[in-house]
């Protein structure tokens, strides 16, 4: 690239040193931005920095002056905080449905919004013990088509598989595609799941996305949008347990108070305590019926118990007897 071309790209190298090697604990000096100007073959003066610190200003950049050590300028504010972008990492990071190989690539675009200094502290938080990631690559691009084809309004197709004991992809449906018209995606138990209208059952059913594979869009228009109309989406998943569906029907249960927060964190905070004598109270909540919500309920031992319905309460002691059994009791 000729000289004079090379001299076009002098703000351009300014803002980025800045915006690399820069932050309230970190400044450089003019005499630094001229050298590291001269590294990419360009040649300025002091008055022309100044000119092009004040133009960057204008442009937006929040850039000060520091004293304290050494004359030079840094970035004061950014689009987003350190502390914002340490909760953006976690996130990544904790989230059971991005791949190992995709958290690290976002972590690492994540990590350009700071200088190289504040991403070092980033870095530090990069590793957590033990979380278990998705094995699916491809969930990443799932769920963009997903949310594509709701916004278009189109139907998708797919397959969709479970793990065998040698840890080998089974397809469902005999491997067979599935067509289904797509709802909505829902975040629950550090899974995506796709709520999806299935025209063939006439019922709407959900599907873990880190499962799907090979979504494609299909020309036909989605259908099933009436029933989308009677789903409360943003209380689906407390009606689930562990996304595992059933019949949806109206419970009764009683509970010790000291379960307050675990009834308060599984339904919202709009749930009805009903107070019933002065150490327990009772809810009414509406359930997808299922072995999980069983032994939910059970892993909170003596201090929770289903009243109401009566079928329910048999299939609850059913429940219970079977894995008696299994013990010999």
């Amino acid at each position: 690239m000729a000289r004079s071309s090379r001299q076009k790209l002098k703000l351009l190298y300014i803002m980025k040193i800045l915006m690399e090697r820069t932050d309230e604990e970190h400044s450089v000096s003019v005499s630094e931005m001229i050298e590291y100007l001269a590294q990419q073959g360009i040649a300025a003066e002091r008055k022309s920095i100044y000119d092009d610190i004040e133009t960057l200003r204008l442009y937006g950049l929040d850039i000060e002056m520091q004293k304290a050590k050494h004359t030079g300028y840094f970035i004061a504010n950014r689009h987003f905080e350190l502390a914002e972008l340490k909760l953006l990492v976690d996130s990544v990071q904790s989230a059971k449905f991005i791949t190992l190989k995709k958290s690290n690539s976002l972590i690492r675009k994540i990590e350009s919004f700071a200088s190289k200094y504040e991403a070092q502290s980033l870095q530090r938080q990069v590793y957590v013990s033990g979380r278990v990631k998705t094995m699916n690559e491809s969930i990443y691009y799932n769920i963009d088509k997903i949310h594509s084809a709701i916004s278009e309004n189109k139907q998708i197709s797919f397959k969709y598989f479970e793990y065998d004991v040698d840890k080998e992809r089974a397809y469902r449906h005999y491997g067979r595609r599935y067509v289904l018209s797509p709802l909505a995606l829902i975040c629950s138990n550090e899974n995506y799941y796709l709520v999806a209208y299935d025209k063939a059952a006439d019922m709407v059913k959900h599907y873990r996305v880190d499962k799907m594979e090979t979504i494609e869009k299909i020309k036909a228009s989605r259908e099933g949008l009436t029933k989308a109309n009677d789903i409360d989406f943003a209380s689906y998943s407390q009606k689930m347990f562990s996304m595992f569906g059933g019949e949806e029907v109206n419970m009764k249960m009683r509970f010790n108070n000291k379960l307050a927060g675990v009834v308060i964190d599984r339904f919202g905070k709009d749930i009805m305590m009903i107070k019933d004598g002065e150490n327990h109270f009772t809810v009414n909540v509406s359930i997808f019926e299922s072995p999980q919500f069983y032994g939910w309920l059970l892993s909170l031992g003596e201090d929770a118990v289903l009243i109401e319905p009566a079928a329910s309460v048999e299939k609850m002691k059913k429940y219970l007897g079977d894995i008696c059994k299994q013990y010999g009791m």
